[in-house]
């Protein structure tokens, strides 16, 4: 087998024929082609191959991936040739010659590309693109994975800045933050404003290759005690209090800011790494805590009362939610106490019993529990914005990170599946109509 066929410069179709495509698409194939077989300085390359594929119109894109998942893959007859050389000698120069075989010749083009000027930022883009259509295209899978793997290794720790972000933050930066916030959206500047004041934190990671787009962000307000509603907290017009005196670090918002990352565990690093810097600044700190939406909730209820396993609780669920059909049910004095009483031991039940394989199924949960969080408390009515209600009828949780038992808690939930929660929220999740029935 040519070298020129193993990396991929002789493009066929499943029955062997050249493949005819857009002019976009074969330019942009034969930049690639040239870039993965220069030996020296590629960068002039790379910066070609890369503008020949941005120039590719969207609707295209489809016969450019399908390219790279036929055409940039091992070959698997030389696949196989160097695993049984090295199933009849298992020499450290076979496992090498195998690793290397294996190794789609997509990858040293993702390197080759991340060598131009803008490359990092659009491999996260093409990441992103393959991410939504993968659905539709399962084939992509091998793709995605690559570039998962690589920007995995790329944005590891060891690369991450973490800045502070407040009102002097070049305007660049402040207004991503005004762009990519998804938990509680900034009502422009000057709300904006309030979230970075004196009682306030705002922190995010930065990676070298984007010094001007924040890759995660986290909010924070230093306040007395936890708090169970966020609203107060949003209040454009809330009194500034005084930084020092506080006893609590509440995480109330925490934002991905690239779909292209996607399953990097920015997060994780993020929470440790924001809890630490604030003890130091606040040695008085006794509580580090989250106000967190619960982004699944009621999609989770709806899903449950259109089973049609078990009759009287699916009737049940049914009427729950059509008493949240009614316009601004939560100024209704009644009707809200009535829905009090049947959501949160349901929420209680959703947060501990309801699985994604054999963890939570609310994504927010997994976050925070797989850190070593504890599932604190159930805030009834905590986020009453239109997103709030929408997602969860309201509804909010607190999870707290105790310094001594986070590790523990971390390893319990990661090797053993475990909860850690709360006794009150154990009894309610008991308390709960659904425990009628076997969980499901």
């Amino acid at each position: 087998m040519g070298l020129a066929r193993f990396i991929g410069l002789t493009p066929r179709s499943s029955n062997g024929a050249l493949r005819d495509g857009s002019p976009a698409v074969r330019q942009a194939l034969a930049h690639c082609r040239e870039l993965l077989s220069e030996r020296g300085d590629t960068a002039g390359l790379a910066r070609d191959a890369l503008e020949a594929y941005r120039s590719i119109p969207e609707l295209a894109r489809s016969e450019f991936f399908d390219c790279l998942s036929r055409e940039f893959s091992p070959d698997p007859a030389e696949v196989g040739r160097c695993a049984d050389l090295y199933r009849v000698e298992p020499s450290a120069a076979n496992l090498a010659r195998m690793v290397r075989t294996v190794e789609p010749p997509r990858q040293e083009l993702f390197r080759r590309l991340n060598l131009a000027p803008g490359g990092t930022r659009t491999l996260i883009e093409m990441r992103r693109e393959l991410l939504s259509s993968l659905g539709q295209n399962p084939e992509w899978l091998a793709i995605e994975s690559d570039l998962a793997h690589l920007l995995g290794s790329w944005f590891n720790r060891a690369f991450l800045v973490l800045r502070r972000i407040d009102w002097h933050t070049p305007a660049i930066i402040l207004e991503k933050l005004i762009e990519y916030e998804a938990v509680h959206q900034i009502q422009g500047w000057r709300d904006l404003r309030r979230r970075l004041e004196a009682d306030r934190r705002c922190y995010a990671f930065f990676h070298p290759a984007l010094p001007d787009e924040p890759l995660i962000f986290v909010e924070v307000a230093l306040v007395e005690r936890m708090s169970a509603q966020v609203q107060p907290l949003l209040d454009p017009d809330s009194p500034v209090t005084g930084s020092d005196s506080a006893k609590c670090a509440l995480f109330y918002s925490i934002t991905n800011c690239h779909d292209g990352l996607r399953g990097v565990p920015f997060g994780t690093f993020l929470i440790r790494t924001v809890a630490d810097e604030l003890r130091r600044e606040f040695p008085r700190l006794r509580t580090i805590a989250t106000l967190s939406p619960l982004t699944g909730f009621l999609g989770w209820l709806a899903s449950r009362a259109r089973r049609n396993e078990n009759g009287p609780q699916d009737a049940a669920l049914t009427a729950i939610l059509e008493k949240l059909e009614a316009p601004r049910w939560f100024t209704e004095k009644h009707r809200a106490a009535e829905l009090q009483n049947e959501l949160v031991p349901l929420c209680a039940y959703y947060l501990l019993h309801a699985k994604h394989g054999y963890d939570p199924l609310d994504p927010v949960a997994r976050f925070h529990l797989r850190n070593g969080a504890r599932l604190e408390q159930i805030n009834w009515l905590g986020d009453i914005s239109p997103a709030g209600l929408q997602r969860s009828a309201g509804l909010t949780a607190n999870y707290v990170y105790r310094l001594g038992e986070v590790e523990r808690n971390h390893r319990l939930y990661t090797s053993e599946h475990r909860v850690q929660a709360s006794h009150t929220i154990e009894r309610l999740a008991r308390q709960c109509f659904l425990n009628r029935g076997a969980a499901r």
